[in-house]
């Protein structure tokens, strides 16, 4: 049996280098780390993608902010109010009359915002 071993050992001189029991306890620590581990790189890795995600969504969310501050702060003022209930209420005044005209191209665009909501 020990002979066979040697002869083995003779013939390929890098299971010698793999057979030591530090190169077979490092490549057990290494394979533990990157993939088996609580912390393991794969984990590690998929974790950094939802950090990003989360920090881009709260980047739109502060830029969102911001816009409606700006829309608060335009519909503070009388006249701004009054142009913003035409425009998204379509209301009048009583000696006026409108009229909303509505493309094919806006339906779509209603319809496909719509259809992302649900």
């Amino acid at each position: 049996m020990r002979n066979w071993y040697n002869n083995l050992i003779t013939n390929y001189p890098f299971l010698k280098f793999i057979g030591n029991r530090y190169v077979i306890v490092f490549v057990f620590f290494i394979i533990w780390m990157l993939f088996l581990d609580n912390t393991s790189y794969l984990e590690q890795r998929i974790l950094n993608n939802q950090i990003d995600e989360l920090e881009d969504n709260k980047t739109y969310y502060q830029n969102e902010i911001k816009k409606d501050n700006k829309s608060i702060k335009n519909l503070k003022n009388r006249g701004q109010t009054e142009r913003y209930a035409r425009e998204k209420y379509y209301m009048k005044r009583d000696s006026e009359d409108i009229y909303i005209i509505e493309y094919e191209e806006d339906e779509i665009r209603k319809k496909d915002s719509i259809a992302k909501l649900q």
